[in-house]
């Protein structure tokens, strides 16, 4: 869990706005992460402010790696969302100085930068929900 928890607060650090972020959207993330080409369509739907991804996978392990950060303090569990805590900006930090350390997803994840939005999120799912 410890590379998911890694992952997980790269991304509230360095792709999310207030250091927060809602569950799909990291969920998101956590998918992109996975293959470069999906990267590349974040990074895409940041610079046109249009995410064109119908549908991504929820890890089971991105999951486990939130209640372990929770229960760890490195991030908040807020009503619907997750943010960052000093602690886990502490941890961030340790991460970011190390050169050797997940070296290919903070690239990415600078590459995206903080431009998917929530909004850009929420309207994605939107489409999902069917009768």
């Amino acid at each position: 869990p410890l590379y998911k928890i890694a992952q997980l607060v790269l991304i509230l650090a360095i792709a999310s706005r207030g250091a927060r972020s809602s569950t799909p959207r990291l969920h998101l993330f956590n998918w992109a992460l996975k293959r470069q080409e999906r990267i590349a369509v974040l990074a895409a739907a940041a610079k046109d402010k249009k995410l064109y991804v119908s549908a991504w996978g929820f890890d089971p392990a991105l999951a486990s790696a939130l209640r372990f950060a929770v229960a760890e303090g490195l991030v908040n569990a807020l009503p619907n969302t997750y943010q960052l805590t000093d602690t886990g900006r502490l941890f961030v930090d340790d991460l970011q100085s190390d050169n050797k350390l997940l070296v290919f997803e903070k690239r990415d994840l600078r590459t995206i930068g903080k431009g998917i939005t929530e909004a850009m999120v929420d309207e994605v799912a939107k489409g999902w929900l069917t009768i």
